[in-house]
């Protein structure tokens, strides 16, 4: 099983999906009538928080011509867990039918939950402030995100983002002259889910279903039977195809059939 080659970039798409929700977050200016001044789209990037924070303090002199631009957002996936609280059965499965036709097989994915860190990095308290009130708002504690897990089925969810806690510091250092750095920090939990690897389930088509319907609760001992049985019509018909289905019932006494096979199409 382990050494067959897929990948079906699940986490990549979590990863871009998470930090597609903070890619459109403004902050405004105003004076003193409540004027509009500037309004400023703050930028968001993938990393961690000490990279900013390298770059802020090589670069603390407020005087230098070329600064980093504050505020600004990053984010970065620190953690990744099993969660089995919401385990399923390992042994089943469901088919699909591609747009070729083709019938692939794969079994129920596996819940993982992955942790993430967006960090809000400003020098003005009010800049954090609006972005913080733009978010907030929207987990409680949960935001339900649409991935498309696996594109090539079809098979879209719904990944609940959990906002586990937030944490605020102020890195404020120095004289008047030194740049002060407001971080409030999120803590995320993105509870999405890991399939495998899909297989060619062509040749195991189901092309008879047979019910059996007994007198008793105890078949061993049950004086009549009733065999339901439907198979397709052709019986070598594909599942992309125009087909229709044969029915057929037995009806059995003391395992001797004593009543003719009853068929018809439909």
């Amino acid at each position: 099983m382990l050494g067959t080659y897929f990948y079906h970039q699940i986490i990549r798409k979590t990863i871009i999906g998470f930090g597609t929700l903070f890619n459109d977050i403004h902050i405004k200016h105003k004076n003193s009538s409540d004027g509009v001044i500037s309004d400023l789209k703050v930028p968001v990037a993938y990393g961690p928080i000490q990279k900013f924070l390298a770059k802020v303090q090589q670069q603390e002199e407020l005087n230098q011509p070329i600064a980093i631009t504050l505020p600004r957002m990053s984010f970065e996936m620190t953690s990744i867990s099993y969660d089995g609280s919401r385990k399923s059965g390992i042994t089943q499965a469901f088919k699909t039918l591609d747009n070729g036709g083709k019938i692939n097989k794969v079994y129920l994915p596996v819940p993982y939950n992955i942790g993430f860190q967006l960090s809000v990095l400003a020098k003005l308290n009010d800049d954090a402030l609006q972005i913080v009130e733009q978010v907030l708002p929207f987990f409680q504690p949960s935001f339900n995100l649409t991935i498309d897990l696996l594109d090539s089925i079809g098979e879209k969810r719904d990944i609940p983002i959990v906002l586990d806690n937030i944490q605020f510091q102020d890195d404020y250092e120095g004289d008047f002259s030194s740049r002060r750095n407001l971080i409030y920090t999120f803590n995320f939990t993105a509870k999405t889910y890991l399939f495998g690897p899909l297989e060619d389930s062509t040749d195991s088509l189901i092309r008879k279903a047979q019910v059996d319907m007994y007198t008793t609760t105890d078949i061993n001992t049950a004086k009549r039977e009733l065999r339901y049985t439907v198979t397709p019509d052709p019986i070598d018909a594909e599942p992309y195809e125009d087909y229709g289905f044969n029915e057929s019932i037995e009806q059995f006494f003391d395992g001797r059939e004593y009543s003719p096979t009853q068929q018809q199409d439909i």
